[in-house]
């Protein structure tokens, strides 16, 4: 319990429409308090998503921005969450995300929208940490806040964040041989540009997909790899001294609903079996230098991550991301089952801050790796820089070294190094 004057007390909440980095509609919060620091939250939005995600509350008005509105979330924000929160202490910040997912009463926030939620969850916990004047990622991590992540940039996009021929959704790079994340995403940058410079030569399409990433026809994900690890050499690095390969295969998109246990990636019309698919997950990291894989099962095939895990898991980071979304209850049954040694952290999908606190620390304390990431329909918050650092999560994903909402995240980091380093 903290013991503060009135001047931490809030006082008005609302909300408002906004647009995200695809022009969809998203909710922004603001939370005033007495002193009269204000601060504004806002909710990110993702393309490829996961059943047990909490739910994102939108209108389904066609009349409105094709139904995708979130009107009603706003108004459960002015309407339900202001009056249960005016008069909290701002610093009281579980018993703050506990009243608003009491109010919302459901297991997943479908009620009030966990879009709603989370924006009001962040725009109470950056009021709180202006009120001390301090930066955001030590207000949440208090002297532990000293390591900053390592990024992952996805610099080939496939799967659903771009209409091009590539099953697997993100080809990341990850500057393993950087002493400080200043340095790696210098160099990083250096690979992008290459990799676009390489690209041109080709003849093949420079434009990107939703994470910043380029998004050319491709044969297969293999030529993307080969791509990657092309740009890095002309870049003047090597692989794996310099860079590693981390790769998201997003595989609940390749769900055949007509036969559990089967997969079929719809860019090429193939069908894999649980066996298939991580035979070929196998064969990837075989022969190439991969640091990472995200998702390579679907989120509902469990026997099939416990075999991937005791298959593959001592040598290549398994992150669940659909698996575990956020959520500290699935997170604990996979820490039983022995379901992948890593989580993707996505504060949308589990809807308050509190909630995100508490998964990466069960994480962290079972010896699991955690990766703060972001949406593919983004905002220009840096909120998940701070997180990442006030919470010691070892990597980063905030896309490419391109797109505004993207390089926001990375220069925050940037301003958070120069603040540490003096």
């Amino acid at each position: 319990m903290y013991f503060c004057d009135d001047g931490s007390v809030i006082s008005a909440v609302y909300g408002s429409e906004i647009l995200d980095s695809r022009g969809n509609p998203t909710v922004a919060a603001t939370v005033v308090l007495r002193n009269g620091v204000c601060a504004t939250g806002m909710s990110p939005s993702g393309a490829s998503t996961g059943s047990h995600e909490a739910v994102e509350l939108r209108d389904g008005d066609k009349s409105r921005y094709n139904g995708k509105g979130v009107m009603n979330a706003v108004e459960n924000i002015n309407k339900i969450l202001s009056k249960v929160l005016i008069g909290k202490n701002v610093f009281n910040q579980y018993e703050i995300d506990r009243a608003m997912t009491d109010a919302d009463g459901t297991e997943n926030k479908s009620e009030i929208g966990a879009n709603a939620i989370l924006a009001v969850s962040s725009a109470c916990v950056k009021a709180a940490a202006k009120t001390k004047n301090m930066p955001l990622y030590r207000y949440v991590g208090g002297i532990s806040s000293y390591n900053l992540p390592i990024p992952m940039l996805n610099i080939i996009n496939g799967g659903v964040h771009a209409k091009n021929n590539i099953e697997i959704q993100e080809f990341m790079i990850v500057p393993v041989g950087s002493l400080y994340f200043s340095d790696g995403l210098r160099k990083s940058t250096e690979v992008y540009h290459a990799l676009k410079h390489i690209l041109t030569e080709k003849g093949l399409s420079t434009a990107v997909g939703d994470e910043g990433g380029f998004a050319p026809d491709l044969d297969s994900d293999a030529a993307a790899i080969e791509l990657i690890l092309d740009a890095v050499d002309s870049a003047g690095y090597s692989a794996p001294d310099d860079f590693m390969i981390a790769l998201d295969v997003a595989s609940s998109e390749w769900t055949d609903s007509s036969s559990q246990g089967k997969y079929l990636m719809p860019k090429h019309n193939t069908e894999h079996t649980t066996e298939s698919l991580i035979m070929y997950m196998k064969g990837l990291i075989t022969h190439y230098p991969i640091l990472s894989i995200e998702d390579p099962l679907s989120e509902d095939d469990f026997d099939g991550w416990k075999q991937i895990t005791s298959e593959i898991g001592g040598s290549v980071q398994l992150v669940g991301d659909d698996l575990f979304v956020t959520d500290k209850t699935r997170l604990r049954h996979g820490i039983t089952e022995r379901y992948a040694n890593s989580i993707l952290i996505k504060p949308n999908q589990v809807g308050t801050i509190t909630e995100t606190i508490d998964t990466v620390s069960e994480a962290h304390r079972n010896g699991f790796n955690s990766v703060m990431s972001h949406r593919s329909g983004e905002t220009e918050d840096t909120m998940i820089a701070d997180l990442a650092v006030g919470l010691s999560t070892k990597f980063i994903k905030s896309g490419a070294p391109c797109r505004a909402e993207r390089t926001a995240k990375y220069n925050r980091l940037l301003q958070i190094e120069r603040e540490m380093r003096g």
